[in-house]
């Protein structure tokens, strides 16, 4: 397994006493051990600033969504992690038992369309989105749904990441058989067809700023980056069902610092946080209380379909062993 792991130093109490941060009351001490799915640059620029505002050391394992899952089912009887930073809900509702139900400070803020599990909080809502490479292929003949993503003249132009190892893969999966019913498998399976597989979901706007691919599905924010940066990507919500599920943050059961565990948590759910996840990171906040990123339309404005949860689709090793089956492995 290919774990990258960070640890960043604390602050000295004199410095933390001179941001004056006061919104939240850390009484917590020690090392916050996290797993997280985050890509890099979001960690970097979020914990230091973790740090500085809490007191608190942050050790963090940066893996994939699935190789999270698999290593805290692993290591439920002597657990090393605090907490899970930014998986699927899906995911985090297959860890219930693995997990402690916490409630932040102003929990009553956050929107109730993504409270779903008492296991988890949500964190972000993360929107899957097709970036397209506007040099390599004209928006205005791109494909707008997932029905068009099946054309066999896409072969070899769309990135993914893996569903294997990527919880937002496995959330575009379940969108597709939610959005096509009895006939989601047969469609993802030719849509499937078209795939050029990338490590992350993170990785596949560089493939298509790149030019790897002309296209890539993956987060919003993912490609906003690149927008933003001033890559010839344009974003397109797909008009037959477009998914905007919570990613989560969650208290390990059974960690070695409980209390710097909920610290961290209720960082991560204060407004102050939210507020830089939208604005200067392009994710969308679940408090009703933030405002979405720049640039980006209203959730309202889009065809948002209801994703069902992996247990109606057998759980998640069943849905597995099914995806590998449709891209012939």
């Amino acid at each position: 397994m290919n774990i990258r792991k960070r640890t960043f130093l604390s602050l000295s109490a004199a410095l933390i006493a001179s941001t004056g941060f006061t919104a939240i009351g850390f009484a917590a001490e020690g090392t916050v051990v996290i797993y997280t799915a985050h890509k890099s640059s979001i960690v970097d620029t979020l914990l230091p600033i973790f740090e500085q505002e809490t007191g608190l050391k942050a050790e963090v394992v940066k893996l994939g969504s699935g190789d999270i899952a698999k290593r805290v089912v692993a290591e439920a009887g002597a657990p090393a992690a605090d907490v899970i930073w930014s998986i699927s809900g899906s995911s985090l509702t297959e860890l219930a038992d693995n997990l402690v139900p916490y409630s932040p400070p102003e929990f009553d803020k956050i929107d109730p369309q993504f409270i779903s599990n008492p296991a988890w909080t949500p964190y972000t809502a993360v929107v899957y989105v097709l970036a397209v490479n506007t040099d390599l292929q004209p928006l205005d003949t791109a494909p707008k749904t997932w029905a068009e993503l099946a054309d066999p003249k896409y072969a070899g132009q769309i990135a993914s990441a893996r569903a294997d190892g990527s919880g937002s893969a496995m959330q575009q999966l379940t969108t597709v058989l939610t959005v096509f019913g009895d006939k989601g498998w047969d469609e993802y399976a030719a849509i499937a067809k078209n795939f050029v597989f990338a490590d992350s979901s993170g990785a596949v706007p560089r493939f298509v700023a790149d030019g790897e691919t002309a296209m890539g599905l993956t987060l919003e924010d993912n490609a906003l980056e690149y927008v933003q940066g001033g890559a010839p990507i344009a974003i397109v919500h797909l008009t037959d069902g477009t998914a905007a599920t919570p990613d989560g943050v969650a208290l390990v059961k059974g960690g070695p610092n409980p209390d710097g565990g909920k610290a961290f948590i209720d960082w991560a759910m204060s407004k102050s946080t939210q507020e830089k996840l939208a604005m200067d990171i392009g994710r969308r906040s679940v408090r009703t209380d933030v405002a979405g990123p720049t640039g980006t339309p209203n959730l309202t404005d889009l065809t948002l379909v209801n994703v069902k949860p992996l247990a109606d689709f057998g759980g998640a090793e069943e849905v597995l062993a099914k995806w590998r089956t449709a891209i012939g492995e």
